[in-house]
């Protein structure tokens, strides 16, 4: 009986094939093998000089360490590319003294993204990312640390937007 029970068991568990990824990635790996990334320049009017390279390294590193696609520099199966369009600091909160308390930081990109094994998937977005710091402090104190966090969180986004299935 308990033989009979694990080869039913194990006969079930053989037969089905369930695949998970803990990233998030949905890719069907017959047919889409490789990803084309352009750099994304920086088109907006305030320019913060390393964002751009911090910027196109994360996002080239997100599709490597997260996926199989080998990245090629043309006719890639998928294809990224756009431009930084906004970079720009603004009061978000006023202390009770009528002075800026907090201010606030965002990144805004535009992607446009090509699925050449499946056009109804291409699109054209932007994708924002926001950090707030204390007004006491300098941009230059803060910057790395904020374009650094808002960057990973734009590159999630588009990650999520181009090879997730959520």
């Amino acid at each position: 009986m308990l033989v009979s029970v694990a080869v039913m068991v194990l006969a079930t568990v053989t037969s089905c094939k369930v695949s998970y990824t803990f990233n998030g990635a949905s890719i069907n790996y017959t047919k889409v093998k490789s990803i084309q990334i352009a750099d994304f320049p920086i088109r907006s009017n305030y320019v913060w000089g390393p964002m751009s390279s911090i910027f196109n390294n994360q996002l080239k590193d997100q599709y490597a360490n997260h996926t199989k696609l080998q990245q090629v520099k043309r006719n890639g199966d998928l294809k990224l590319e756009g431009e930084i369009t906004r970079y720009e600091q603004r009061n978000k909160s006023v202390s009770a003294e009528g002075s800026s308390a907090q201010v606030e930081l965002s990144i805004t990109v535009n992607v446009r993204f090509t699925n050449n094994t499946d056009h109804k998937a291409d699109f054209e977005k932007t994708f924002t990312a926001n950090q707030s710091y204390d007004s006491k402090l300098s941009l230059n104190s803060v910057q790395e640390e904020l374009v650094t966090q808002m960057v990973k969180d734009i590159t999630d986004q588009i990650f999520n937007a181009t090879v997730a299935d959520w």
